[in-house]
């Protein structure tokens, strides 16, 4: 076609690729009603954030630490309080506490699973957690045994009164709910059943406390090398360094001034804690990616729910009673 030869007509005049779209036209349908079309997509290129001021760009960047620390930390001090309080006052005070945290737990984890179809009994997990944890407090490890089978059973005895459709899908979950978290609680129950069980209950926490603090810090400041970028995207190995150095001086310190033992067995403990803590973090982030969940639930603001909380100290409990039973042993 030749250069004087007028171009086919296409309905619209062609336009250089510099000037925008034109907008849609409004409709009009019946008695003036005024229906708007929706406008074009815009996609955002680098050049575009490069003219906003640098006032604005700064207000649009998310906050690394992704939770709300004022809420966080007045919920973290609040549970803090309960915690040396109950154990001020006297051991089955905080008994009692760890009863009514793991039943919260439990029920908790079986709402998490509903998405899956799983429809844990809640009755024979929740009674279950309290008996295993008066078990273990009163019995010893034995008992905590024990007291797991039988709670097992009557998950299994509560759903065969019920329909056999999903009926392997409700046991599994059922009993997964009275092991995680309620089993693994045990373990504290172990340690605080110890004649310096109040003392072997703070070491615990304290150390579990500085895992968290240290990681949370080192990995905001520092963090440049994802661990997990599939599970956790935040968590760091420049965080879990932090978490081992400020577990290994916590508990160098604790084990010393608390209970009077050696300075190298906190050394010992608080590595077997940071990594615990650490595979606690991870295994609960799988769970949740895996439910297509955020937070077990909203229970506790600036934390998501009390799950959330106890999935580090859940897991690390049976490393510190493996430790301190083996290298610091004491009369129950």
């Amino acid at each position: 076609m030749s250069s004087d030869e007028p171009a086919e007509s296409s309905g619209t005049e062609e336009r250089s690729g510099s000037e925008a779209p034109p907008v849609p036209e409004p409709e009009h349908h019946g008695e003036g009603l005024l229906e708007v079309t929706a406008p074009v997509p815009y996609e955002a290129s680098l050049d575009d954030v490069a003219t906003l001021p640098p006032e604005e760009v700064l207000e649009k960047k998310p906050p690394r630490a992704g939770r709300d620390l004022k809420a966080a930390i007045a919920v973290g001090l609040t549970l803090g309080g309960l915690v040396v309080g109950t154990l001020a006052v006297r051991k089955e005070s905080f008994l009692v506490l760890l009863m009514a945290a793991v039943a919260v737990g439990v029920w908790e984890m079986r709402a998490a699973l509903r998405p899956t179809g799983a429809r844990a009994a809640l009755a024979p997990a929740v009674l279950g957690s309290v008996g295993m944890l008066w078990a273990a407090y009163a019995g010893g490890p034995a008992a905590l045994t024990a007291a797991w089978c039988l709670a097992s059973v009557a998950v299994v005895l509560w759903r065969a009164a019920g329909p056999p459709e999903g009926a392997a899908r409700d046991v599994l979950g059922g009993m997964f709910i009275v092991t995680y978290p309620a089993f693994l609680a045990g373990f504290c129950a172990l340690l605080l059943a110890a004649e310096d069980g109040v003392g072997r209950v703070f070491v615990f926490i304290l150390i579990t406390v500085c895992s968290d603090v240290g990681g949370y810090a080192a990995g905001v400041l520092l963090g440049r090398h994802p661990m997990a970028p599939s599970i956790s995207p935040k968590k760091s190995w420049e965080g879990f360094g932090g978490s081992v150095l400020l577990c290994v001086a916590g508990g160098a310190v604790t084990v010393r001034l608390i209970l009077g033992q050696p300075w190298w067995i906190g050394m010992l403990l608080g590595v077997g804690v940071a990594v615990a803590a650490t595979v606690g973090d991870l295994m609960e982030s799988l769970l949740k990616r895996d439910l297509g969940i955020k937070d077990m639930s909203n229970l506790l603001p600036g934390h998501g729910g009390l799950m959330d909380r106890l999935d580090s100290l859940i897991v690390v409990a049976p490393i510190v009673w493996a430790v301190l039973t083996l290298l610091a042993p004491t009369a129950r």
